[in-house]
């Protein structure tokens, strides 16, 4: 076997599971699952409609590239979103079967097991994808803090010049999951200049992109940053989205990759020996979810008003902070983040994810003790008698 996979963690929610394991929830109270970021907005019906519609596709192989027409779909929409004009839909962009997988196949496609002791940067809480990624490509991850003192981003001046030099990945979630932070245009344009610098590769993960409560001021993107300072080879860069959060359609497993040409062209390669292909009726579906705006702008107004009664109702007992973009809270708890997870569990039916779950201990500290991620994904109805029942066990601590 691969001795690289005895240095995986747990995934979150097996040891969400086996916190809960001798834990009884009273049974007169439905159960609310804030704990896991699954949207439950109903999905756009016209990509239902075009799912079902192109079904006859299915007996045709699909291109790893995927579709010039999915690829059109997708250059046009990041144009229009990050103000990109020169983009090669033929040479910059990937369809790729969800950011998940695609963010944990980059690593295993540019990370050099050779060299010197690679390092691959993440944040600290972090999507765990990024840490298997980079354990299994043979290389060391390098945690870095996110907490309030540094805006809840990574510092990038802790980060000294050898590490720097070992860095072949870092990967950056903007928002942030789970904080909820967001990356300036000034942040993302330092960072990208240290990438040309240093020569490493930049995996942005944007997938919560499209969530934001400020019509007005939508999160800077990897690549529209890039093109503004004139780096139009988008040299190191890539960014990485999907339809999951942005249209309600997880179970699509649909997003891209777009950026330095150079770099698809091995990644391309890599996953036509992976294997992993977009079948031809979901390119059609995504076709038509990315050429299509109003459901964005609804879905955001329904995750609005939930933020907003959520918050007034907690205001005053767990006061957690409104975050910049995206659907989680992170309030730091009362009590040992996993304590007050059973407790809600136990007492109120409510499950939570534990913030330590979510990140890794380092010599400065571990960013996810007495935190906790609230996902308010279930229904306004659901997330406003969570947020009740949160106040009644927070009254008897």
């Amino acid at each position: 076997m691969n001795k690289e996979l005895s240095l995986l963690h747990p995934y979150p929610f097996e040891r969400l599971a086996a916190l809960k394991k001798d834990l009884s929830a009273p049974e007169h109270l439905a159960h609310i699952a804030l704990s896991i970021g699954e949207p439950q907005h109903p999905a756009p019906h016209f990509v239902v409609e075009s799912l079902i519609a192109h079904l006859h596709q299915l007996s045709s192989y699909p291109s790893s590239k995927g579709q010039p027409a999915l690829r059109e779909a997708i250059t046009n929409w990041l144009s229009r979103r990050f103000s990109i004009t020169q983009l090669d839909t033929e040479t910059q962009v990937l369809p790729v079967s969800g950011t998940r997988e695609a963010l944990f196949a980059i690593a295993q496609s540019v990370v050099d097991r050779s060299a010197a002791s690679p390092l691959v940067i993440m944040p600290n809480p972090f999507y765990q994808i990024y840490e298997g990624a980079a354990l299994l490509a043979g290389a060391q991850p390098l945690y870095m803090n996110c907490t309030a003192n540094n805006a809840n981003l990574p510092d990038l001046d802790a980060i000294g010049d050898q590490q720097w030099s070992q860095c072949q990945l870092m990967y950056i979630c903007s928002p942030g999951n789970p904080t909820g932070a967001v990356m300036s245009y000034s942040y993302l344009e330092r960072l990208i200049t240290l990438a040309q610098q240093h020569d490493f590769i930049i995996a942005s993960d944007e997938c919560y992109s499209e969530i934001y409560f400020d019509e007005d001021q939508p999160p800077s993107g990897l690549l529209g940053v890039a093109a503004g300072m004139g780096l139009d080879n988008f040299n190191n860069c890539l960014a990485f989205h999907s339809l999951s959060k942005r249209s309600n359609l997880p179970g699509l497993r649909s997003g891209f990759v777009a950026g330095d040409a150079k770099v698809l062209k091995k990644f391309l390669l890599y996953r036509t020996y992976h294997g992993c292909a977009m079948p031809p009726a979901t390119q059609s579906a995504s076709i038509a979810a990315w050429n299509d705006e109003r459901h964005v702008i609804e879905n955001r107004s329904r995750y609005r008003e939930k933020f907003d009664r959520v918050l007034q109702i907690l205001s005053a007992t767990l006061a957690p902070e409104k975050p910049q973009a995206g659907f989680y809270l992170w309030p730091t708890t009362p009590i040992v983040d996993t304590e007050f997870a059973a407790q809600l569990y136990a007492t109120q039916n409510v499950t939570v994810l534990p913030g330590q779950f979510l990140s890794r201990k380092t010599e400065t500290g571990d960013p996810g003790i007495n935190k906790v991620r609230m996902a308010l994904v279930a229904p306004l109805s659901e997330c406003i008698d969570a947020a009740n029942r949160i106040n009644q066990l927070l009254s008897t601590l």
